[in-house]
């Protein structure tokens, strides 16, 4: 009798440790999986507006267009070393969480500052922020948005 108790002690135990194993593996794949979804970023999109006022500019692995109030759009190229740290910057969010980020300030609901919304294509998805004040955005998004800013100041035409 305490041989079978045995048997069957060690037999559970070896079937509860196999199972603990098998989840935990089970999970890392499935982090595997997700950071894999989301670390290709295809198209990085800033759009800033107001009555009157319709600014984006667009980035691309190998381009970028800056378009001022519907007009044609100012088109380069940009660099690898460009695109790779806005990218970077990109692959860094949580992009399913973007939608739900709180502004700092709300400016854009009397029109005295524009307002942004950063769209983020990846893995054929496409993710859009929460719309912010122009020069204000989330903590979470303020990395992305000074990286894209940079460039898009040589692009814009002075009046």
């Amino acid at each position: 009798m305490k041989k079978h108790f045995i048997l069957i002690n060690f037999i559970l135990i070896f079937s509860i440790i196999s199972c603990i194993n098998q989840n935990k593996s089970e999970n890392n794949g499935k982090n595997l999986t997700i950071n894999t979804k989301q670390g290709k970023i295809e198209k990085v999109q800033l759009i800033e507006q107001t009555r009157g006022v319709n600014n984006s500019v667009t980035f691309t692995a190998t381009s970028k267009a800056y378009t001022s109030n519907n007009a044609d759009p100012t088109n380069s190229s940009i660099s690898p070393s460009e695109w790779e740290s806005i990218s970077k910057q990109a692959e860094a969010l949580d992009l399913s969480a973007i939608s739900k980020l709180q502004s700092p300030t709300t400016g854009r609901y009397s029109d005295s500052a524009l307002a942004a919304t950063i769209i983020i294509t990846s893995g054929g998805t496409t993710y859009t922020s929460a719309t912010f004040d122009s020069g204000h955005p989330p903590k979470e998004l303020e990395a992305l948005y000074n990286e894209i800013q940079k460039p898009t100041r040589i692009l814009k035409k002075k009046p």
